[in-house]
């Protein structure tokens, strides 16, 4: 008897629905084949299917089973098939009567005693399910709520292979798993780090500002113990909270990856990741064997810090050139491809010198002018160039530190944030792919930038004055929309335009 299931797999944090096909022949000869481009981990699904279907309570056939993965010619990765598998032969070989698979989409990992394990990952097949139209989805129920976070389709965690039978026999119905997502809003505001801990730094905690409302990438140098680590840790607090939809996306990425917390269905903050500086290239951007998302991707609707900022290789570093453009990543495998959304606002933080103390008022550096030079140029020049603002944070005064005021807080800070934002979101409408300043292409129309004639002739000045390069040029235009937004103008204006071209000086200080 043949039987067809359905069951979902992911590529990249897309996922794919697959289809099960279970033939079960009645004759005496004991044979169990699965086909379809299978894994080392698929194809041993046979064992844990066998024993996981005796240790349940029903007798596995003495019958000649083949097991159709479809598509065939799609590569099948991972244990999730394994629940599908069983409900299969289960079906075929007429245990569960005649109940109607069409609709149901089985996704999970079994055991030897048929409890069903979590899986990575889940999140994008149940979305995968219910794009294909399925309208139940059955999961590990270690994983049913994160399944759950996707409206529309009826969640079902499942704890073993008996009670998923006796529920689709109808004998003892599963309760339907519920994700409440009504304090979403609220969770997604909440941030333990706040501005309002940092001291001084005024100019350092403005181009932070800036950086949040049009999401620009940022670099702060300073010696060590100026605050470069907090601001930069704090810089999520001031960004706009997570839409849904951008939970939801940056979800299905850290799912895949199986970095999500235990009782975390859904990613309520914008994601931080600061990865050491012995990293890999692969580390940075992803990949193996089986490609799985490296920090850019991680970082996606988020921030990328990288604390000294020299001390990553080069080759690490040059990796974030192109993700950064793209606003994605993809890796080519000999299995196949798989693509990475990361949009990310990079914070980068390092040192003038090995010893930190290079131009400093009152400590003295240490370092030749030969080390000074060489510990700089390990930030490549392409880099630079793709960071929007360049921030010097001096050392803070006695009086800075034993201050007892609080600073602006973050709440306070995070209002003007999204007044720019929605300011800047009005000029984007229709325009796809755009949703802050940072993302304007080169060669935007006029309208769009709102630039008026006395801007322009400043910039041009300023262009070979400085000696801008095109890149650069682009980026002061992106940053001072921003500072113009924030400022409520409709138009940048020379005071916007000389603030940006400020946050590009440290370029002829350091690297020229």
């Amino acid at each position: 008897m043949l039987t067809s299931v359905f069951s979902a797999a992911n590529s990249g944090v897309d996922g794919f629905i697959v289809t099960v096909e279970c033939d079960v022949l009645d004759i005496r000869l004991e044979k169990f084949e699965i086909v379809g481009l299978p894994d080392t981990a698929v194809k041993e699904a046979k064992e844990r299917v066998r024993t996981a279907f005796n240790n349940s309570g029903f007798n596995f056939p003495e019958s000649s089973i083949t097991v159709n993965l479809a598509p065939a010619d799609r590569k099948k990765e991972g244990s999730g098939f394994d629940l599908a598998i069983l409900m299969g032969i289960l079906g075929a070989s007429n245990y569960l009567g005649s109940v109607n698979f069409d609709g149901k989409c089985f996704v999970g990992e079994l055991s030897l005693s048929g409890e069903v394990r979590g899986v990575r990952g889940i999140l994008c097949m149940c979305a995968a399910a219910k794009e294909a139209g399925f309208s139940e989805f059955y999961a590990p129920i270690e994983n049913a709520k994160e399944a759950a976070s996707i409206e529309g389709i009826t969640v079902y965690g499942v704890k073993d292979v008996r009670s998923l039978a006796l529920h689709l026999t109808g004998r003892e119905p599963i309760t339907p798993t519920i994700s409440d997502n009504s304090f979403f809003a609220e969770e997604s505001t909440k941030c333990e780090l706040d501005f309002s801990d940092i001291k001084g730094q005024m100019v350092a905690k403005r181009a932070m500002e800036i950086a949040a409302a049009g999401g620009h990438n940022i670099l702060l140098i300073g010696p060590p113990g100026t605050g470069k680590s907090m601001l930069a840790k704090r810089l999520p607090s001031i960004m706009p909270p997570l839409t849904f939809d951008e939970a939801i996306e940056t979800t299905k990425i850290h799912s895949v990856a199986g970095l999500l917390g235990e009782h975390v269905s859904l990613l309520k903050t914008r994601p931080f990741r600061s990865p050491h500086h012995t990293m890999s290239a692969v580390s940075m951007v992803g990949g193996g064997a089986n490609p799985v998302p490296g920090e850019v991707s991680l970082a996606h609707n988020g921030v990328l810090f990288l604390d000294e900022l020299p001390e990553y290789n080069k080759n690490v570093t040059d990796s974030l050139r192109q993700p950064m453009e793209d606003g994605k990543v993809t890796i080519t495998r000999v299995n196949g491809r798989v693509t990475y959304p990361s949009s990310f606002m990079l914070v980068c933080a390092m040192n003038p010198c090995k010893c930190g103390y290079f131009g400093h008022p009152t400590e003295k550096c240490t370092c030749s002018q030969l080390s000074v030079k060489n510990y700089i140029s390990k930030v490549s020049g392409p880099l630079l160039d793709r960071i929007d603002i360049e921030i010097e944070m001096p050392s803070l005064t006695i009086d800075e530190m034993t201050s007892s005021a609080k600073g602006e807080s973050s709440a306070a800070i995070r209002e003007r944030v999204m007044r720019a934002r929605e300011i800047a979101a009005k000029r984007f409408e229709g325009i796809s792919g755009v949703y802050c300043n940072a993302q304007i292409r080169p060669g935007a129309p006029d309208e769009l930038l709102k630039i008026s004639e006395a801007s322009l002739a400043l910039l041009r000045r300023s262009f070979s004055a400085i000696g801008l390069s095109a890149r650069a040029y682009d980026r002061i235009i992106r940053v001072s929309r921003t500072i113009a937004d924030l400022d409520g103008s409709e138009t940048v204006e020379p005071k916007h335009i000389a603030e940006a071209i400020g946050y590009r000086s440290l370029d002829r200080k350091y690297w020229r």
